[in-house]
């Protein structure tokens, strides 16, 4: 067993293993230096080598410890490849610093959704820079297919429910599904309002983008805004309803308000209550359609808001059917209008609370007449109702458009400074 010396034991250098250092005789001629401090230590800087143009020099901070070799760490240090960083930040403490991390010149694309430039209009919510053709192609599948499926599950949930309740089916040559009115307008509402969820998860899963900004410009709806817009349109529907029940009793009497007969107050109360849970649903689901997905689908790639709204204006009138040339031009004229205030406001509050209101008072009106069973839509609507119409919707848009500058509504969006609205790579 053999011993392990004493590093004491070891045998140091030797002469004939040091090195050759400078000597007096090395020195050159002049005279001699002045004794001085010695130099403090001062890190090394990095020079960048094989920059490609356009890229700025850095310097590491203080105390960093030098590159190898003296150059940008190419390939070694950055999520792109060693490109160099554009600034660091301000602060102290170098590399270990909290925080002290540099800013990469590239765009970051995030995994979740993404939001249009900062101050957009309503429109160009879509513009997220996440979608192509393909991508807009998807969006479209899915909106109709989630439309599609969305009906027909409310269709066998209400016929579940009914068979349930005992109710009898409409006879096969009826317009109707369910034998009784009431059940069969609810039905049919929920139905459409199966649009909201419909766009908002299109929106969200082949957009990419924030399912809120369909509501507005913020993101979400603006109750307190809503709340102001429904308490002007309330009362402007109610009038307009009124004068169009007065023209026609004017000009046939009791027989312009149709076949009048009073349900009873246990059908009116619980109708009442159905319809005002069900309606302003059924309403938004409709302006979420189409003044505000076909609006943004189409602005996405336009920049006016016209062609997006003229589309949308089409389809909803051609959605209620057709009827009377009056009903479809009423329909039309009254939707351009109300395309034109969703931009103009930023968001969805203000047709959707006139939307409402007219649902409303025409379904109550409608309940308390015993004419649920009526099959008449607006593109029945006769020509008085479309002069009415000329004056009525004109009047609550501008008179709307005139309360948000006063409320300051915002018409862009979204913020990002204090919001939770992170831009997508387009937003440059």
């Amino acid at each position: 067993m053999s011993e392990t010396p004493d590093r004491a034991d070891l045998p140091g250098p030797t002469a004939e293993h040091a090195l050759p250092g400078p000597t007096a005789e090395d020195a050159p001629p002049g005279p001699p230096a002045e004794r001085t401090a010695p130099a403090p230590d001062i890190p090394a800087v990095p020079v960048p080598r094989d920059e490609p143009p356009g890229s700025q020099a850095w310097a590491a901070p203080q105390g960093a410890p030098p590159a190898r070799g003296g150059a940008v760490p190419h390939g070694g240090t950055g999520p792109q490849g060693g490109r160099a960083p554009s600034a660091w930040p301000a602060g102290h403490g170098g590399w270990g610093a909290a925080g002290a991390q540099p800013r990469w010149d590239y765009p970051v694309r995030s995994s979740g959704p993404s939001a249009a430039p900062e101050d957009s209009l309503y429109h160009q919510q879509a513009r997220n820079g996440r979608q192509g053709a393909l991508g807009r192609l998807g969006e479209l599948l899915l909106v109709v297919g989630f439309l599609v499926a969305g009906t027909i599950a409310v269709l066998a949930f209400g016929a579940g429910v009914a068979y349930a309740l005992g109710l009898d089916f409409a006879p096969e040559d009826s317009e109707r599904f369910l034998d009784d009115p009431l059940a069969d307008t609810v039905m049919a509402l929920a139905g459409i309002a199966i649009g909201i969820p419909a766009v908002l998860l299109a929106v969200r899963l082949g957009g990419h983008r924030f399912a809120g900004s369909v509501a507005s410009v913020t993101g979400r709806l603006r109750w307190r805004w809503l709340g102001v817009c429904a308490a002007v349109a309330l009362p402007v529907l109610a009038l307009q309803t009124g004068l169009l029940m007065l023209w026609g009793w004017l000009e046939e009497g009791d027989a312009g308000l149709g076949v009048v007969e009073f349900p009873g107050w246990g059908e009116l109360l619980l109708g009442l209550v159905a319809l005002l849970l069900v309606v302003p649903f059924q309403a938004a689901a409709e302006e979420f359609v189409f003044r505000g997905w076909l609006a943004q689908y189409f602005g996405g790639f336009l920049r006016s808001p016209w062609p997006g709204i003229v589309v949308a204006s089409l389809l909803f009138a051609l959605a209620h059917g057709f009827g009377a040339w009056s009903g479809f031009a009423l329909l039309f004229y009254s939707a351009m209008w109300w395309g034109w205030l969703v931009v103009r406001t930023g968001g969805l509050e203000a047709v959707i609370a006139a939307h409402t209101a007219n649902n409303l008072v025409a379904f109550c009106l409608s309940l308390v007449l015993g004419q649920l069973a009526d099959t008449d839509t607006a593109a029945d609507a006769p020509w008085q109702a479309l002069v009415l119409e000329l004056l009525i919707s004109p009047a609550y848009c501008l008179l709307i458009a005139r309360l948000s500058t006063k409320y300051g509504v915002e018409r862009r969006g979204p913020r990002r400074s204090g919001s939770l609205l992170p831009s997508g790579p387009a937003a440059q």
